[in-house]
């Protein structure tokens, strides 16, 4: 993982209020009711309630799914008051489709922040828990590469022996809260901690196993964690 994007230039110089301006000139592009026919004859051609998908992959509907969005506040609203029936159950591949449209959306791993800000327009965080067992299992059905079990324990091994070698010491959990700033990829510091299953000093008994991941990679560690060439 790289360092965050930092905006450009251009972006970094946009008004807000004349953004805000812009954004509700091209609402108007269509009303609500305009939405709403669009809605009952993407259904009527589907046969059923469009998902926002199928509403998406619909080439005679003219509005985009997020525009449906913006007026009405959810997909479900704007099919109710559309005299749509909202859909109950969601499919395990239209969540897992959910999942890659927003890592696409995002340029990386969706976390649970990541959902839990698009609620209303994406399916629930719990759904998916409750549907797959964690985040993490449904991000790895999604395609993504995430550290499940004991992979995780194993990929913060590694983590912790990269980060090392960088700052030349055995990190503690506020160098790994730094690192993780500029690696939003990386597990958090709590994560590897609870990581760690001994009541006393789990973080000491994580910087040990990075001590002997050192050690197999040739890398000294003085018994004040300082860790040489």
């Amino acid at each position: 993982m790289g360092r965050p994007r930092r905006p450009h230039p251009a972006l970094q110089g946009i008004d807000p209020e004349a953004l805000a301006a812009f954004r509700a000139g091209l609402r108007r592009r269509y009303t609500d009711e305009e939405i709403l026919e669009e809605l009952r004859a993407c259904a009527e051609r589907l046969g059923r309630s469009p998902t926002m998908r199928e509403f998406a992959a619909d080439p005679e509907a003219a509005a985009h799914p997020q525009t449906v969005i913006e007026h009405f506040g959810t997909w479900n609203a704007a099919k109710r008051a559309a005299g749509l029936q909202p859909r109950r159950f969601i499919s395990r591949a239209e969540l897992l489709d959910q999942l890659r449209d927003l890592g696409a959306e995002l340029g990386r791993v969706p976390t649970a922040r990541d959902i839990e800000e698009r609620r209303g327009k994406m399916a629930s965080k719990s759904l998916i828990w409750q549907t797959f067992g964690s985040l993490a299992q449904a991000l790895k059905e999604a395609g993504f590469d995430v550290p499940v079990g004991d992979e995780k324990l194993e990929r913060a091994v590694a983590d912790g022996a990269a980060l090392a070698r960088r700052i030349g010491r055995l990190p503690t959990m506020a160098d790994w809260k730094r690192a993780r700033t500029a690696t939003p990829g990386m597990q958090s510091e709590w994560q590897v901690y609870r990581l760690v299953d001994i009541e006393a000093g789990p973080w000491a008994a994580f910087q040990f196993l990075v001590r002997a991941r050192l050690a197999d990679e040739g890398v000294t560690v003085a018994s004040d964690g300082s860790v040489g060439a």
